[in-house]
């Protein structure tokens, strides 16, 4: 049995180095993307490659082990690799860079300590390293499959040499690779250390305890919401860069049984022309039931005891996949291009979120933002080449007992790059950085609002952007409507104005011309005329919502006055006027961008309307419209199990909208 106080030792300890690493990698890294903006990650997995720790997602040690056997790793080897077909679905696109550490005790492999993070550039057809419109995994940058960076503690200069050779930004490859070997280097030392102290056995011991602990966890806690049946729902990337915008569907079929879930990826449409396939060996689905897992958490009885759930090894055996034969967005054959394969990676989030969202009734958050790569490149007044490129967030989807948050970062401890550094490292003038108005998808608790930023720049340059949901929206959901999509414009107000698509390469912008920057805003949750007066009045005063919408949208009328103050007899007569013109409310709304790739059909049409769009067990109980597989809404079981109703609010009161 393994002591209870060594356990705690030494699950602190896993979450204690994971966190130094990643500090020693933003203190010493060289790019803007790694050391400001904090796009990577470490994890730490045990010599049967398990993941331990669990307050992210990693890449996979698996394809190291596959081509460097455990038994012939030494002391002071670094392992590199970022190749995304032989990664078995650990990497996702090229300038995601992935350094592996063995951890030894006793001579033999006990551990691994692991880093990746999405680099500047890569090479390929692109500054960045992510051509919207490539045809090609050989038009995206440098593919290195899992070679021996250091060993012994030797470097491969020629290795080095190559990988940096190839980039555009030579200097902050080569300072970010130091900066990951060292970091993971020394997360083995401490590591080994913790061996040393307790003994393998014991730490072992820990470890297989730590995993058994978040299986029973999320069986008893999180699986036990989820009615056993079926639930089918699927979602969409709007475009590829190569063909006209249309619906690239990528679909779950959802199976609940006692004790786990099938995820089922049929019927996702075929693989894309351009970039935005993701690509993985997925023999059993290893990291993507770790990547999309994180949403059950959604189903914990309170907020609080949601962020106390860790999602390591332990969930991989709740959940079984099915894939499609290879072509598909999901599982796409080399050398179809992957660089923008956050539209498909991401989206499966939102996917899993609807196909739980039917199981329980709606009471999951509305969808939130997915990623965007925004850039500007050119050359400075010294004649110096730059490359400007941020990850802006967005608004998170509003949720059954609270608004969404606004401009969220969906990796953890990312954050847009701090203005003072961009005027003083590019010729660019930061002039706004503010909550876009309106974002937010209107509900009962409203959506979170995305960035607005605008950015003048300062020199002849160019515009490149890698976005989704510049037409399609984030969902709204339970009568909640869907939030604002991704927009550029440039030059607004101005006699050159013009909108850029989400996905665009070199779009030329002139000196003195300003760039603005809307990411999106969250879906919303709940119908928009049952959110509390008081709430849109206070939303109008801190101009997260316009007068104009607090009317349209929340049928609140408003006062003139220095602070705006709610006609409250007005109010009842319009709430009562647009309840009695707009009809059922859709169970997801999916917002104005949607009918136009759909050929027409509407939210309603496809999801069905709130209270009866979600399939009861087996498709059962049906009374509402069919959802994309016909199966007929019924609500079912809230996030507590109660079927019908609603569920437990954040501490554990029933919610019932």
């Amino acid at each position: 049995m393994t002591d209870p106080i060594v356990l705690e030792i030494v699950q602190g300890t896993l979450a204690s180095i994971e966190a130094e690493v990643e500090d020693a990698i933003g203190r010493t890294a060289r790019s803007p993307m790694i050391r400001d903006q904090h796009d990577y990650r470490a994890g730490i997995h045990d010599r049967m490659l398990r993941k331990l720790t669990g307050r992210s997602y990693s890449a996979l040690v698996h394809p190291v082990v596959r081509d460097h056997p455990s038994d012939e790793m030494n002391e002071g080897d670094v392992f590199f690799h970022n190749d995304v077909y032989l990664s078995e679905g650990g990497v996702g696109h090229l300038p995601d860079l992935t350094v592996t550490v063995p951890v030894f005790c006793d001579g033999e492999v006990v551990a691994f300590v692991q880093a990746f993070g999405h680099h500047d550039d890569i090479g390929g057809m692109v500054p960045g390293s992510m051509p919207s419109n490539a045809t090609s995994a050989f038009q995206e940058g440098l593919m290195v499959p899992p070679i021996k960076l250091y060993e012994r503690g030797v470097p491969n200069e020629s290795a080095i040499k190559i990988i940096t050779r190839n980039s555009r930004l030579p200097d902050h490859i080569a300072g970010d690779l130091d900066a990951e070997c060292a970091a993971c280097s020394m997360g083995a030392r401490r590591m080994t250390e913790l061996f040393d102290r307790y003994g393998r056995e014991m730490i072992e011991g820990c470890f297989d305890t730590i995993i058994a602990r978040t299986t029973e966890t999320f069986r008893r806690e999180i699986l036990s919401k989820i009615p056993d049946g079926t639930y089918v729902w699927e979602d969409y990337a709007e475009h590829d860069g190569i063909d006209e915008p249309r619906l690239h569907a990528q679909r779950i079929t959802l199976t609940k049984s006692p004790d786990k879930v099938v995820v089922d990826f049929s019927g996702t449409s075929p693989q894309a022309k351009g970039p935005i396939n993701h690509a993985g060996d997925y023999a059993d689905g290893n990291f993507l039931k770790k990547w999309i897992a994180p949403i059950l958490r959604n189903l914990a009885d309170s907020p609080e005891r949601m962020s106390e759930l860790d999602v390591n090894e332990g969930v991989v055996e709740l959940i079984d996949m099915r894939f499609p034969p290879p072509g598909t967005l999901l599982t796409p054959v080399f050398p179809a291009p992957t660089n923008a394969r956050t539209f498909v990676i991401l989206r499966l989030l939102g996917v899993f979120a609807g196909a739980l969202a039917k199981a329980v009734d709606g009471y999951m958050p509305a969808d939130q933002e997915t990623i965007r790569y925004t850039g500007i490149t050119g050359h400075d007044s010294n004649g110096e080449w730059y490359l400007y490129r941020e990850i802006l967030g967005g608004g998170s989807g509003g949720r059954y007992y609270a608004d969404g948050s606004d401009t969220i970062h969906v990796v953890p401890d990312s954050k847009n790059m701090p203005t003072e550094f961009i005027e003083t490292s590019f010729p660019a003038r930061v002039e706004r950085l503010a909550l876009a108005t309106d974002s937010g998808g209107a509900g009962q608790y409203r959506g979170g609002l995305g960035y607005l930023k605008e950015i003048r720049v300062l020199e002849d340059a160019t515009f490149l952007s890698i976005a989704d949901r510049s037409i399609l929206a984030c969902w709204g959901l339970r009568g909640g409507r869907a939030g604002a999509p991704f927009r550029v414009t440039i030059d607004p107000g101005g006699p050159n104005e013009r909108a850029l698509p989400g996905l665009a390469d070199d779009v030329a912008v002139k000196a003195g011309e300003v760039v603005r920057i809307e990411t999106t805003g969250g879906g919303g949750w709940g119908d928009p005329l049952e959110r509390d007066h008081a709430s849109v009045a206070l939303d109008v005063l801190q101009d997260k919502v316009s007068a104009a919408r607090a009317r349209s949208d929340y049928g609140v009328l408003l006062m003139d006055g220095d602070e705006p103050k709610v006609d409250s007899a007005a109010t009842k007569q319009l709430r009562e006027k647009m309840r009695a013109e707009r009809g059922e409310l859709p169970f997801f709304d999916r917002g104005p961008g949607y009918a136009r790739l759909s050929g027409g059909r509407t939210s309603a049409e496809v999801d069905g309307v709130r209270g009866a769009g979600s399939a009861g067990p087996q498709g059962q109980n049906g009374a509402g419209s069919a959802g994309p597989q016909g199966q007929n809404g019924a609500g079912s079981a809230g996030p507590q199990g109660q079927n019908g109703a609603g569920s437990a609010g954040p501490q554990g009161q029933r919610v019932t909208p």
